[in-house]
């Protein structure tokens, strides 16, 4: 899958694929979080908020006459262009949305999404069942070894009315997922700010349901939108919306089994190693239990590293599967360097259970443990000696050609429509060799400090 954007933020044009670990690394105020948030909002929009009429009027009529049709896939594969190519272009709309910011700063932006062909695999087996569990409308199932989708509808009384408006949204979202599914799928996300987002969820529900009774009290004329404008003058980017979303609701999700972690419990104790814990969501509120000590403590009360690791945690623990997208905005944020590293190595460690990893980061830690992986994949001798002499585990090893990183920079580039090469915010590929991947401005900052501790030791 690649991904292009343009006047997006500082990023004057930019384009990366996304493999089994996405890096995107480079200086502050570069552009990294602006593609990540574009890409995460895509895919919401996607599994949310895209529509699009793909039943034929004869194949809907028999639909209804007759209560069932077939819907050949590779005939919706062979138009997988055209389809995104629409999605992108509505999707434009939806950009202020993502990044809670006026329409204008979005009037030239652009984003696109390219897919090699045989990146769209149709699922072997799909069956879904629409409706009440007593009276279910919709059936729709696609058997291996079967090209097609069969759309039924569910026997009913002669009396009863379908909702055919209903019935023929839910059937074309089905088409959608059952032909992009295993691409566009739903992204999990923790934003840079999750750490606050840990503890002020409270306050944020305190502010909605505020603003709710306000707005219900009628001994008193109220306009709406000057209350709202009150207490949402700024808003939050969606990422950071669906996070405070996320905490509000973890005493729910912690009753579901992550299916990555259920085959892979080693994930977990990877885990624990970073938090030196463990989170606990109960009725009266959300607490991490250290490992040593019998101490109970809130969010608050806790530290920050507990908080930054809370939605990946949960995620890890309770939702996480093969096929999943997992974004992070600096996974090193409040972590010690020792830390650092095992994050890179838990990282890698769902990317080869199956979960794609897309990430933000200014960790020379994270960068350089990600190379460590990627040389003693090559193995030999010396990778056997220490990977025993340093505890490395084969399921940490990373396979190079998984990985896709870039170097969010200024850089000479030729933009869509110029004549001529001028310098512009952009993303370079960095270079993966036989020693991994190279990032020169984080060389570049080490060896300087380098120079002036020798000038100064030596001088």
């Amino acid at each position: 899958m690649k991904v292009t954007v343009k006047n997006l933020g500082i990023l004057k044009q930019a384009e990366f694929e996304v493999g089994g670990l996405t890096i995107i690394c480079g200086g502050n105020n570069t552009g990294k979080t602006y593609a990540t948030y574009a890409l995460y909002g895509f895919l919401t929009f996607w599994n949310e908020a895209f529509a699009l009429a793909l039943l034929k009027t004869d194949e809907l009529e028999k639909l209804f006459s007759g209560g069932s049709v077939k819907i050949a896939l590779e005939d919706i594969k062979n138009k997988s262009s055209e389809i995104i190519s629409r999605a992108c272009k509505e999707y434009l709309s939806y950009l202020p949305t993502v990044f809670a910011a006026p329409s204008s700063y979005f009037s030239s932006s652009n984003f696109t999404i390219s897919l090699d062909h045989s990146e769209i695999k149709a699922p072997d087996d799909y069956n879904s069942t629409i409706g009440p569990k007593r009276k279910p409308t919709l059936n729709i199932v696609k058997r291996s070894g079967e090209p097609f989708l069969s759309i039924n509808i569910i026997a009913k009384a002669e009396d009863e009315e379908i909702d055919k408006g209903w019935i023929t949204h839910l059937v074309n979202r089905h088409i959608l997922n059952a032909v992009f599914g295993g691409i566009f799928v739903t992204p999990f996300i923790a934003s840079a700010e999750r750490t606050g987002a840990a503890i002020f969820y409270r306050e944020l529900d305190f502010t909605r349901n505020r603003l709710l009774e306000q707005m219900s009290n009628r001994e008193k004329e109220i306009d709406p939108s000057t209350l709202l404008n009150t207490y949402f003058d700024k808003g939050y980017a969606l990422p950071v919306n669906r996070n405070v979303d996320f905490v509000r609701f973890l005493e729910n999700i912690a009753k579901n089994e992550s299916v990555t972690a259920r085959d892979n419990s080693e994930i977990l104790t990877s885990f624990g190693d970073i938090l030196g814990g463990e989170y606990r969501a109960t009725k009266d509120g959300l607490y991490f239990v250290p490992f040593k000590g019998k101490v109970r403590l809130k969010m608050g009360e806790s530290a920050s590293s507990v908080r930054s690791l809370l939605d990946v945690g949960f995620y890890i623990r309770h939702m996480a599967r093969p096929g999943d997208i997992l974004m992070i905005d600096e996974p090193e944020l409040n972590l010690h360097p020792a830390n650092q590293r095992r994050m890179a190595r838990l990282l890698v460690r769902l990317v080869n259970a199956g979960v794609r990893v897309f990430i933000t980061t200014h960790s020379d830690y994270i960068l350089k443990e990600f190379n460590t992986l990627i040389m003693l994949k090559r193995g030999g001798t010396a990778a056997a000696r220490v990977m025993e002499e340093y505890g490395y585990d084969e399921r940490e090893l990373l396979d190079a050609a998984k990985v896709k990183a870039y170097i969010a920079q200024e850089a000479l580039i030729k933009v869509d429509g110029a004549s001529r090469k001028q310098r512009w915010h952009t993303f370079v590929p960095a270079p993966i060799g036989e020693y991994g991947i190279e990032v020169e401005s984080f060389d570049n900052t080490i060896n300087l400090m380098n120079e002036i501790q020798d000038e100064l030791i030596w001088g």
